[in-house]
């Protein structure tokens, strides 16, 4: 198969994932119920850390010894200082990534499930504070997929399409975790508005900034490949920082937080045996 088309498809499921997750608007006849939604919560926090560690973190810290060690050829393997400053790249992107979503959260007026609003004052309505929470969501995930592919895009001349598999792995991962979210979006939406037609498009809309950030993450890591490390380590600090800052107090909210626990599990192990398999 093309290259490019690997590119294609992993950028289009993963708006595709929220987009089907939307349709459910014309399934459910209500809200989906507190339990679902803590399963629904509970399994993206799971694929997401998943995601984190096996596809951005991993490889951060290969191609970040790699690097150093290119610089001090002398050096035998397993010395402690080439070791040592590999790790630095990954960790200042993680901290990156985190500052990089706190500082969204500063700026972009937003409400989450549990009612706790930040960002800064606005007289926008709740419900498009709460879109606004699902979108800021999307944005890291986007960039995780994008600086993915960008970094395996880099070896497309010496190791084949093949190695777009992985980023491949990780592109679904996201988009089975965007369909229970697509349906946490629109079902609300359509209850509000009345319209399920509007809380379908609204639900949808709510993933349209994924794809987008795929692209921008894409272009940054092909293009700046001595800083992939980087890239790919803040695609992995951002999607931390979400998941403990946001899913997963939302999560346990329920009353029967060993749901989302176990939700949870079991998202990591998809993940993990997609980006194994794939990869």
């Amino acid at each position: 198969m093309d290259p490019i088309l690997y590119v294609v498809i992993g950028f289009a499921i993963i708006f595709l994932g929220t987009t089907l997750g939307s349709a459910l608007v014309f399934i459910f006849k209500k809200d989906i119920s507190p339990r679902l939604n803590t399963i629904f919560l509970g399994f993206a926090a799971g694929v997401m850390i998943a995601a984190a560690i096996w596809s951005l973190v991993d490889p951060a810290l290969e191609q970040g010894h790699e690097f150093f060690k290119s610089l001090f050829p002398e050096r035998e393997e397993g010395d402690g200082l080439v070791t040592f400053l590999g790790v630095l790249p990954t960790v200042g992107g993680i901290v990156l990534g985190c500052l990089f979503l706190l500082l969204l959260d500063h700026i972009i007026p937003h409400i989450h499930k549990t009612g706790n609003e930040e960002g800064i004052k606005s007289r926008l309505n709740k419900e498009i504070k709460f879109f606004l929470a699902v979108t800021i969501h999307n944005i890291p995930e986007g960039l995780t997929v994008g600086f993915a592919f960008g970094a395996a895009w880099a070896n497309v001349a010496s190791g084949g399409a093949e190695v777009l598999m992985a980023p491949l792995a990780v592109a679904i991962g996201m988009a089975i975790q965007n369909f229970p979210e697509g349906a946490t979006v629109a079902l609300p939406f359509s209850t509000e508005l009345n319209s399920k037609t509007k809380g379908f498009l609204l639900g949808s809309a709510s993933g349209i900034v994924e794809p987008i950030a795929a692209i921008i993450g894409f272009f940054l890591s092909f293009a700046l490949v001595g800083a992939q490390p980087w890239f790919l380590a803040f695609g992995a600090g951002a999607m931390i920082f979400v998941v403990i800052e946001d899913i997963i107090p939302d999560a346990m909210s329920f009353k029967k937080p060993h749901l989302a626990t176990w939700s949870a599990v079991i998202g990591f192990l998809i993940m993990m045996a997609l980006d194994v398999t794939l990869g």
